[in-house]
């Protein structure tokens, strides 16, 4: 197994990693592929074409990798087929649950000894999973766990699927309860505001990539996963690109190139300052794009998509919690039109001896209210796994 940085080795306060150390490649999976390199790459194994769709049936419409399971397929065949194009990409090494059963963090560990996190989530509308794109996260935010681990490396498309089909085979099989009731403050998934219709209690309805990094700065994995994510089955899973949600700290030209890629998902700008003195501490990219910039490639994408864009604001207590900052962010919103933009403020999760912690509720209380009053429709984060490391990137910390 090659050797992974070490852990104790972090990145200088503000140090971006916009380039992802070079590592071993993971093993080539079927997720990876399109259809076509998918039948191209079982001819050359020897193979006829066709079975590149049995495999798929197999893979994303059954959620099947075990080759015994795969009875339509010549023995022989089904063994080297799963070998080449099935092989495993996640080992589970920690499950968490939270909310009466509702939330179950996990933590994989990738082929190179990486761990990355993912969270399944069941709520009265909907079942939300989210996902990891990165081993680590170049963007150095000080607030977050992740941020402060630095990048191991990127995932490949197939491992982010895989997150995915792992939740959907979790639920296919009865492992997480129904839960009644609403929800209080937003969902993850919510973002999606139009993709609410429940779709039964054995499927994925919503895919957030608000796991650990930064999806735009592993752009080509990130939209392979995208595609496999939302192709019909069984050449993918079959879910609403306007049930997935792609969140960003601003990487501004990533966000222009999402929004020429056809695909109509809901963008999630994490800003979580309205002014660029404090973003410039809380959120480093900012020193690459500003505040207005952001802004400006978060309209755009609203404007090529006609998709509503998110805006993420951690609030962290007597940092960027003042009302002048509500108003200043209101004001900016409000100038570029109405109806393009909603704001989910986030009580933060604080990480364990971080000097961020959440706002008070009365506080919080005013700053969605400050917002309302520009005309910006605001709903706080509902906060789920608190109690279980629930911070991007704890569990994974303290399970390394």
């Amino acid at each position: 197994m090659p050797d992974l940085p070490d852990p104790t080795t972090r990145p200088v306060p503000g140090q971006l990693t916009m380039v992802a150390p070079r590592r071993g490649k993971p093993p080539r999976h079927l997720a990876d592929l399109s259809v076509e390199e998918r039948r191209a790459a079982v001819t050359a194994l020897g193979h006829k074409a066709f079975r590149a769709n049995q495999l798929s049936t197999h893979y994303f419409e059954r959620l099947v990798d075990d080759p015994e399971e795969m009875t339509d397929l010549p023995k022989g065949v089904r063994d080297d087929l799963v070998a080449d194009l099935l092989p495993p990409l996640l080992a589970p090494v920690r499950s968490i649950t939270a909310d009466e059963g509702a939330t179950v963090k996990q933590v994989w560990r990738l082929f190179d000894g990486a761990l990355v996190e993912s969270v399944l989530m069941r709520y009265p509308n909907r079942v939300t999973v989210c996902i990891s794109s990165q081993a680590g996260c170049g963007m150095n935010c000080p607030f977050c766990a992740t941020g402060q681990e630095g990048l191991t490396r990127n995932m490949s498309a197939a491992e982010v699927v895989e997150q995915v089909v792992a939740a959907a085979r979790m639920l296919r099989h009865g492992g997480l309860p129904e839960i009644g009731g609403p929800t209080e403050g937003a969902a993850l998934g919510d973002e999606a505001d139009d993709a609410t219709e429940p779709t039964g209690p054995t499927r994925v309805s919503n895919v957030v990539f608000m796991g650990m990094g930064e999806a735009l700065a592993n752009y080509k994995a990130a939209i392979g996963a995208i595609r496999r994510l939302t192709e019909p089955a069984p050449s993918g899973l079959g879910i609403s690109a306007r049930g997935i949600t792609m969140s960003t700290v601003g990487l501004v030209p990533g966000i222009d190139r999402l929004a020429a890629e056809g695909i109509p998902v809901t963008l999630a700008l994490s800003l979580h300052a309205p002014d660029d003195e404090l973003r410039d501490e809380l959120v480093p990219i900012n020193t690459r794009w500003k505040v207005d910039e952001a802004i400006d490639a978060a309209y755009r994408y609203y404007e090529a998509t006609g998709r509503r864009v998110s805006i993420e604001y951690a609030l962290i207590r007597d940092i960027n919690d003042q009302a002048w900052r509500a108003d200043l962010l209101g004001d900016k919103l409000a100038a570029r039109g109405k109806g393009w933009v909603h704001v989910n403020p986030i009580p933060l999760n604080p990480t364990p001896g971080s000097k961020w912690t959440a706002s008070r509720r009365g506080v919080e209380q005013q700053f969605v209210e400050r917002l309302r009053a520009h005309g910006i429709p605001t709903t706080v984060r509902d906060t789920r796994g608190s109690e279980i490391d629930g911070a991007c990137g704890q569990l994974a910390a303290s399970t390394a």
